[in-house]
């Protein structure tokens, strides 16, 4: 059991109150420890003069599943054009200095490995995908399984599939609905359950082009309230650590901050989650009739303590719209640059839509959209209830984090930045006024310790004694953005994976999941509908214990009893 010692860093550790105090960091078998008395130190690593703070944690992240591999064969240029790293190869130096070569890359729809590498050169060692398929489960696993290093896991997709809607429209015993909200997260071993546009994307297929939160659908006669409340309830007397990850309705619609206010009041005060809400933030104010609802929405979220968000800032540049909301996805169609686009549906269950997009700076919308999402960073109060994320990719890619950090934490950086923008973009914004600028134990919050605590991931996000030791340590630099593109160590479950920038090993990550209490006489439903309506053989809907168990979920720090005894 040998030792390792992080020695003289300046932690930044909020979930345990720690603001920049200069300690030593021991490892011992891939966690954090106790200050050993009278121990050898058999490996230190010297961190006088930097900054140390948790593996970073992305709790929306698009890297598995159908719609993410459809993005990358939509956009081969991507790959080909993939030019700061080699346009073939992703370099890897293993602990001996020889490199391994592996093909993959892309930066919209960057590859398995290319996504695992970059998260973890980053400090990131944990993602998760916010929108997996029940019946697409398995391909989502597979592929976040086949991304190295960093631990991951999903949350699954309910509030458009037939079976909830037909039993939310016969009015059924809501036991019955909860117990089928916690037999589709122990079937497709999720972490979470996401809605995008409650009942919206099926409405769209009885050529319903929209759907407000108090709007019927017009063939079951059930609204988005209806929908919210049921899966709020659900995960809430499931005991579901992660609350209900809301796509709202209207997303991108001018004069949508009504019915995103509206959404965080269907939860009746009970815990909700509304992700990437800066598409969820535009008011109609102004010629343009397009305008910035993020006060509006910053102060109801201030009001609402059961409320979280992440904002889906967006990065100007070509990305890759890639989203369950078909309804909206064929809207924006005919905006794809270039212009090709995928929509598509499978199994009664939910679709996706993929349209690549190039978000510009003499775009007045894009301004205004890269304004409203710096706007709610700056005024939401509360940095434990702000999570940071791009929605990658579509409000662009994950690696644009550095950038993002520099503009949070640099308000001359920001005003230039803002500066370079279609000038009634600014005219019409607040940014210039707001002069909050994050700490870096403000960034660890919305970075680490706030999306660890919003996924109930107690022993992620946070440096006490117990916790995993994946850690990120950053050189202190005055540039932000640099500091936090090429950390001078990363270790994932206390294995060092990353120095200055440069992969040296690739471990396997965990899968994190949760496996709530529910009535199992619900399958006797499952297994009728199932049989009568879908193409797939119920008998394999559950992904079983030997494809992921409690015991084997990958990452050296879960134990593999099952496996010993194979």
């Amino acid at each position: 059991m040998s030792l390792a010692r992080l020695r003289g860093g300046r932690v930044y550790d909020p979930a345990n109150g720690a603001d920049g105090e200069q300690r030593d960091i021991y490892i011992r078998d891939g966690r954090i420890v106790e200050p050993p008395a009278n121990e050898s130190i058999d490996q230190e690593y010297d961190a006088h003069g930097m900054i140390v703070m948790a593996g970073g944690i992305d709790l929306h992240s698009h890297i598995g599943g159908g719609k993410t591999n459809l993005s990358r064969l939509l956009l081969p240029e991507d790959h080909r054009d993939d030019a700061p790293r080699d346009a073939t190869y992703e370099a890897v130096r293993d602990e001996s200095g020889r490199y391994l070569r592996m093909p993959s890359c892309g930066v919209c729809a960057p590859g398995t490995f290319a996504a695992g590498y970059r998260y973890a050169e980053m400090g990131y060692t944990a993602a998760f995908e916010p929108a997996m398929i029940a019946s697409n489960a398995r391909h989502a696993h597979l592929e976040m399984g086949d991304t190295p290093i960093i631990d991951h896991g999903a949350y699954v997709m309910l509030g458009n599939d037939e079976l909830l809607l037909q039993m939310l429209a016969a009015k059924d015993d809501f036991e019955r609905m909860r117990d089928y909200v916690g037999w589709t997260m122990h079937a497709s071993r999720a972490l979470g359950v996401k809605v995008v546009n409650p009942g919206g994307i099926s409405a769209f297929k009885f050529n319903q082009r929209s759907l407000d939160v108090d709007e019927a659908h017009v063939h079951y006669g059930i609204t988005p309230r209806d929908v919210l409340r049921t899966l709020t309830r659900a995960l809430t007397e499931l005991r579901v650590p992660h609350p209900l990850h809301v796509h709202a309705s209207n997303l991108g619609v001018p004069g949508n901050i009504g019915s995103t206010i509206a959404t965080m009041d269907a939860a009746d005060g009970l815990p909700i989650h509304i992700t990437h809400i800066q598409f969820h933030s535009y008011g109609t104010e102004g010629p343009r009739k397009f305008s910035s609802g993020a006060r509006a929405i910053a102060e109801a979220v201030n009001a609402r303590p059961n409320v979280s968000i992440d904002v889906g800032q967006i990065i100007f540049g070509q990305t890759v719209t890639a989203s369950g909301d078909t309804m909206m996805q064929f809207r924006n169609a005919p905006l794809a640059r270039p212009h090709k686009w995928i929509v598509g549906d499978i199994e009664c269950d939910a679709g996706c839509g993929v349209v690549p997009f190039r978000y510009r700076e003499q775009s007045y919308v894009n301004a205004l959209q890269w304004i409203i999402g710096l706007e709610i960073f700056l005024l939401v109060n509360d940095p434990w209830r702000v999570a940071m994320t791009t929605d990658h990719p579509n409000g662009g890619p994950f690696t644009s984090y550095p950038h993002l950090i520099r503009l949070l934490m640099d308000k001359s950086f920001r005003d230039a930045q803002l500066d370079r923008l279609h000038p009634e973009a600014k005219v019409a914004s607040a940014l210039p006024e707001l002069k909050r600028e994050f700490s870096l134990y403000d960034i660890a919050i919305i970075t680490r310790a706030g999306p660890a605590r919003l996924l109930g991931l107690k022993d992620r996000g946070h440096l006490a004694p117990g916790a995993a030791a994946d850690i990120a340590v950053y050189r202190d630099d005055a540039d932000r953005e640099r500091m936090f593109t090429s950390p001078a160590y990363v270790f994932k479950d206390g294995t060092l994976v990353a120095r200055d920038g440069n992969l040296v090993s690739t471990p396997t990550g965990g899968i994190h999941f949760v496996s709530p209490d529910y009535d199992r006489s619900i399958e006797k439903t499952l297994r009728q509908y199932s049989d009568t309506n879908l193409a797939t053989n119920f008998a394999h809907a559950v992904i079983s214990d030997d494809e992921i168990c409690a015991c084997c979920r990958g990452g050296r720090l879960l134990p593999v009893a099952c496996l010993a005894r194979a």
